[in-house]
């Protein structure tokens, strides 16, 4: 019930920008020896660059994850140790099975004679997907600090550092000669400033138009002034290109993430609409369920469809062959229906279901405002077999009918 449904919404877009922007920019190539190789459509096709601002949404998911910790923090009864093992035990867990039932299927592939190509390529791509956890698991760590630190000395003056640390970073990179190699902290640092936004959301710092409208134009005014400066357009790497705007995140990356914070908040009133209707809410809700195992899958399940596919010796258009030019884009969209069926049929395979009690319906460890009510209630004293249990809702601004729950058995 405490849940904020556009927040979900955000987060549902993410998953969803981050899943069909590596469907689209990951070409798999069937060699003559019947490997497969990786390539970029942005390598022969730079004009399709700026569609990475829509794609490229792993600031949005910084955002929801800084709002989902500060919420769950809040809520959590127990102490901060208790809450954090809870909280990294749903990200370590999945990470864990994937990468078990990962390395069975490398095995069972090499076993059979797979090429070293298609083996190199879907290691790596399997494992890059999981370089997010590192920020991602300190920024869940710290988020009792960082929450105190904003409600001390404001959003602003806590995210100027992280952006300040960004800039140094692209000014050394750009200074230093080629190959030099700088410490991992602007990964920290860049996607600490959506965190810092979805903490300071979920404290209600960002409520209102204003504050969503100065993010959204505040984050374009930066997006332009960086492109002017000779910024990469694209917001994702790009092959054999000498800057990149995501490895490690620039400025161009922050400012496009706190852009795209503003216009989700912005969007609050038709997001609400949109859910109220059955079949996009049940949507978000089942991307939210499964937000994690989606991320961790998708890239597996376009290697997998990839080389099945390929062991016949036939290079099919936007499957097999080489990206460079837009009919291979039309012919991959015309595959992501598969592979949108694989990736869910893998996710709910996966997903744990939780036990079923008699009478209980398998919530009863929810709090009975959340549980839809039933068509009949049953007095076990009176009706019914005596597993039948009542589940009694109240509010406790209501004292008769308090009064009437307490005479009631349990």
């Amino acid at each position: 019930m405490s849940r904020d449904r556009t927040v979900d919404a955000l987060r549902a877009y993410a998953i969803g920008g981050v899943v069909l922007g590596h469907w689209l920019v990951t070409g798999l190539v069937l060699t003559d020896v019947g490997g497969l190789r990786q390539a970029s459509p942005l390598t022969a096709m730079p004009g399709l660059a700026p569609v990475t601002w829509v794609l490229q949404t792993l600031g949005l998911f910084f955002f929801t994850a800084g709002f989902g910790s500060t919420r769950s923090l809040a809520r959590s009864g127990a102490g901060t140790g208790g809450w954090l093992a809870r909280r990294l035990r749903r990200l370590l867990l999945p990470m864990l099975a994937l990468l078990g039932v990962g390395a069975a299927v490398l095995l069972a592939a090499t076993v059979v004679g797979t090429p070293d190509d298609t083996l190199a390529v879907a290691l790596r791509l399997a494992i890059s997907p999981l370089w997010f956890l590192l920020p991602l698991v300190f920024l869940i760590a710290m988020t009792g600090p960082l929450r105190a630190a904003v409600r001390r000395w404001g959003l602003v003056r806590c995210v100027v550092p992280a952006v300040a640390v960004v800039a140094a970073a692209d000014l050394a990179v750009r200074l230093l000669p080629a190959g030099s190699h700088l410490p991992p902290v602007t990964v920290v640092a860049a996607w600490s400033v959506p965190y810092l936004l979805g903490v300071a959301h979920a404290d209600g710092r960002l409520a209102g138009r204003r504050a969503a409208g100065t993010l959204a134009a505040g984050g374009a005014a930066a997006l332009v002034a960086l492109l002017a400066l000779g910024y990469p357009v694209s917001a994702v790497g790009v092959p054999g290109a000498g800057f990149s705007n995501l490895n490690p995140p620039s400025l161009l990356a922050v400012a496009l993430a706190v852009a795209q914070v503003g216009l989700g908040l912005l969007a609050r009133p038709s997001l609400e609409r949109l859910l109220s209707r059955p079949l996009p809410g049940r949507a978000v809700t089942e991307v939210n369920r499964s937000a994690f195992r989606i991320y961790l899958s998708h890239q597996p399940v376009l290697v997998a469809v990839t080389a099945l596919t390929a062991r016949g010796g036939l290079a099919l258009p936007g499957l097999h062959t080489v990206p460079d030019d837009p009919g291979w884009v039309l012919a991959r969209f015309c595959w992501l229906p598969l592979l949108a069926a694989v990736l869910v049929t893998v996710v709910r395979t996966g997903r744990s279901r939780s036990p079923r009690h008699p009478g209980g319906g398998g919530v009863a460890a929810r709090s009975a405002e959340c549980v839809s009510p039933a068509p009949q209630v049953y007095d076990h004293r009176r009706s019914g077999p005596p597993d039948l249990q009542e589940v009694i809702a109240v509010r406790d601004s209501d004292p008769p009918s308090r009064g009437r729950a307490d005479g009631q058995p349990r």
